[in-house]
């Protein structure tokens, strides 16, 4: 099993928004850039579609479990399971990994090919869901003063 973890500090719903809808991925995770047959707005528990790796590759995957609002998992081209998950912080935040597991000799064979872009994905994950918060923010009407000015 290899696990790749990030702190985040965005509230849980964030990152799970993030993490869970397939439109939203590409902010993250911009190798990528689409999916269908995995569910409405977020991923649904045995939902069997397709993602679109570089904009060309279409991997089938299958959505094998979900918990709502902390994780689920799908198994990608039928030998690796793949974990994502949201856990709220004790103080704030949230931790997001993914895990991967498969056979063996596959999950050497990801160690090397693919963890190393697995850690700086979740690591986006997690800066990806701090700007929409920050951007959330900048969006909100700021309160104006209702009481009478000093004099």
């Amino acid at each position: 099993m290899l696990r790749y973890t990030a702190p985040c500090s965005a509230p849980p719903e964030v990152a799970w928004a993030l993490i869970a809808r397939p439109e939203a991925w590409p902010a993250w995770a911009p190798h990528i850039r689409g999916a269908w047959g995995l569910g409405e707005s977020e991923v649904q528990e045995g939902a069997r579609g397709a993602a679109r790796l570089l904009g060309v590759v279409p991997v089938p995957v299958r959505v094998t479990a979900k918990v709502p609002g902390r994780s689920w998992t799908w198994r990608v081209g039928g030998l690796v399971e793949m974990d994502h998950t949201v856990t709220p912080g004790t103080h704030g935040g949230c931790t997001v990994a993914v895990v991967l597991r498969a056979p063996g000799p596959v999950e050497a064979a990801l160690r090397v090919g693919y963890g190393p872009a697995v850690a700086l994905l979740v690591a986006n994950l997690a800066r990806a869901a701090g700007r929409e918060v920050s951007r959330s923010a900048r969006a909100r009407p700021r309160p104006t003063g209702t009481g009478s000015p000093p004099g």
